[in-house]
């Protein structure tokens, strides 16, 4: 046998060991199977699993009896090398260090909130704890009048990998000092002020302001509904701030030459009907976010659609309606008026992996979460399978990317963009679309 055929005959051996680890198989789900017992019972990470049904990545997708879904192989893809002791590199870092410095009390709402955020951190270490992960975790109360560079005293502060927090602006710098001295992540999870993630790179502000939002959401529905009839219905609400966002929408059709029609809740039904287009579909905006006015409004869209049933109608709300989808039939409503929500979260409490996260919870800590959206829990548990999975994952390549995503979101897609001289932005955005017939689908930006 000569080189070139030895050659030949190595390289075939070589692609037949890399088809081998890349079989993948199928498997037809089970009634009550969840995606951690499927990967558990095949041997491979959820992680994995993921990786071989993109579907999976979707908010709030949902595990179903009957799906049939792909099984990954447990053999690696890579042709594993040896490593003399003369060339083996510095053993790698496996675990990954987390602080947590936030309100951890019982004192006020913000500690009460941040308790149950950090509960829900606890629940995603303790999942990544059974896939594999070693992580350590460190938490510190830092409550509002907190000098914050006390906590950042204690040896265990400079050897972190990641930090959650803080919740106050005040104590914003001194920590995002800190960690860009020691190369730490800096996660802001929730509201603050000022422009600190512009020039500190170690910072992922995860926070949108209003403006920010309402530019997203004008620029998601000149795009989605640009064949549509606009009608604004003046909802009577002194109260609302939502005729920032309904004028700035209005400046935007009237620069592209588009027409839209305004009028009241009060109107009479036949004076109301006449804001509406007989020929095109019209997509309805409120200038309220409030939910006495959005039944209000529907309730005038049913007089409406009765007596003009060639009126054709969907409606662009706020992410506060999700609060408002399970109570006085709104659920028949925005499925019935095809209804488009914008926002940064999207909680299904029909999902079957939902519903178990709730179980758990309660199982975990003896109570239900709070009632609020976005859920606390289920913000910390995102947060942290997010970022803990993707440092363990990525190391120092992580950087919040689209393809960097560790597990499927509960309820808070992320994913940033890095500024020109500071750190990370997140630019997750979505609308959820209530569809006729009772579907939902998220369209993420």
């Amino acid at each position: 046998m000569n080189l070139k055929t030895i050659l030949f005959a190595l390289l075939l051996t070589f692609l037949h060991g890399v088809s081998l680890a890349q079989t993948v198989t199928t498997h037809k789900v089970k009634k009550h199977e969840t995606i951690f017992g499927i990967a558990r019972e095949y041997g491979i990470t959820i992680d994995r699993l993921i990786d071989a049904n993109p579907v999976m990545r979707t908010p709030g997708y949902d595990l179903k009896k009957g799906d049939v879904i792909n099984i990954p192989s447990k053999t690696a893809s890579t042709p594993q090398k040896k490593n003399t002791a003369a060339t083996a590199p510095a053993p790698a870092k496996t675990s990954v260090d987390v602080g947590i410095m936030l309100p951890l009390h019982d004192v006020d709402g913000d500690g009460r909130r941040m308790v149950e955020y950090y509960r829900g951190i606890l629940m995603a270490v303790e999942k990544m704890k059974s896939e594999g992960i070693s992580i350590n975790i460190h938490a510190w109360n830092v409550p509002i009048d907190a000098d914050i560079r006390t906590t950042l005293l204690d040896k265990n502060a400079q050897h972190l990998d990641l930090v959650f927090g803080p919740l106050y602006t005040r104590q914003v710098k001194n920590l995002g000092d800190f960690c860009k001295k020691n190369d730490i992540r800096m996660v802001i999870p929730f509201s603050i002020s000022g422009n600190h993630v512009d020039t500190n790179e170690n910072i992922f502000q995860i926070y949108q302001s209003q403006q920010t939002l309402s530019e997203k959401s004008i620029a998601a529905f000149l795009e989605r509904f640009s064949g549509y009839h606009p009608v604004f219905i003046d909802c009577n609400d002194t109260t609302s701030q939502k005729g920032i966002f309904t004028f700035a929408l209005r400046k935007k059709l009237e620069e592209k030459g588009i027409e839209y029609n305004i009028t009241n809740l009060n109107s009479s039904d036949q004076y109301f009907a006449k804001a509406f287009s007989l020929t095109k579909r019209n997509i309805v905006i409120l200038n309220t976010g409030r939910s006495p006015q959005l039944t209000a409004a529907m309730r005038k869209l049913d007089i409406l659609t009765r007596e003009n049933r060639n009126v054709e109608i969907s409606m662009f709300g706020y992410t506060e309606w999700q609060m408002y989808y399970k109570y006085n039939q709104n659920e028949e409503y925005f499925s019935k008026y095809d209804v488009y929500v914008p926002t940064t979260y999207y909680y299904n409490e029909k999902s079957n992996v939902v519903q178990q996260f709730e179980q758990q919870y309660k199982e975990r800590f003896g109570s239900d979460m709070m009632n609020a959206l976005p859920h606390f829990a289920a913000t910390g548990f995102d947060h942290a399978m997010y970022f803990i999975g993707g440092i363990y994952k990525y190391k120092k390549d992580f950087r919040g990317l689209r393809t960097q995503l560790y597990a499927t979101p509960l309820q808070t897609p992320l994913y940033f963009t890095k500024g020109k001289n500071g750190g990370f932005r997140n630019n997750a955005f979505q609308l959820i679309h209530f569809k006729p017939m009772g579907a939902i689908e998220s369209i993420s930006y």
